[in-house]
């Protein structure tokens, strides 16, 4: 493995490990604690990309899906209250929505590396992460996937209820998609900061 992406590959990696543990933990009615840490991983990405280009960026988002496939593993056997903690579907949702969004911001960034600064990491962080969003939490609760794992209930998730508990009537998981999509979107714009001083900071080292 080149040296240049070791730290990219740690970095995206205690993301998933610690995304994986703190999505077991409850922030409010919608949402958990990994949907903090996870948008973190499309910053890293992003990084990795601006710095030592697509290349370098693949192979970190190659590492961290081994590493998101491994905790799900670990999590189908560890028993929580209502059965693994992990389940097919949510197994299936997690490295699905992980994989094909992260090759996406690859791809979207490198098609706008020449333009402004922000637009890149902005733009390509914004389709990477409703894209996931939306894979995600279809995959893992909708009810007209059940097919995917006829033995698992996720009745629960298809209680009608107001959007975000003030919108129109939807899906429980559609709430919690919608609030996981928002705090997405909140962190991609409070990590322009950090990506132009890290970006800046490694630049000038390859230089």
């Amino acid at each position: 493995m080149n040296r240049t992406i070791i730290p990219g590959v740690i970095a995206m990696a205690a993301i998933v490990v610690a995304s994986n543990i703190l999505v077991q933990f409850l922030f409010g009615q919608w949402l958990t604690w990994g949907a903090f840490t996870y948008p973190v991983a499309f910053l890293v990405t992003d990084v990795m990309n601006r710095v030592y280009g697509v290349g370098p960026a693949r192979k970190v988002v190659f590492a961290g899906f081994i590493v998101g496939v491994i905790c799900s593993l670990i999590g189908t056997q560890i028993m929580g209250e209502f059965g693994p903690l992990v389940t097919l579907r949510i197994a299936l949702g997690s490295g699905i929505a992980f994989l094909t969004a992260q090759l996406l911001d690859v791809a979207i960034f490198d098609r706008l590396r020449e333009g402004a600064w922000w637009k890149a990491p902005l733009a390509s962080t914004f389709i990477g992460s409703s894209v996931d969003t939306a894979l995600f939490f279809s995959i893992a609760f909708s009810g007209a996937l059940t097919f995917l794992e006829p033995a698992n209930d996720v009745s629960w998730a298809g209680e009608a209820l107001p959007l975000i508990g003030v919108g129109p009537v939807v899906p429980l998981w559609v709430s919690l998609a919608v609030a996981d999509w928002l705090v997405k979107l909140s962190l991609a714009l409070l990590a322009l900061l950090p990506f132009r001083l890290i970006v800046k900071r490694l630049m000038a080292r390859v230089a």
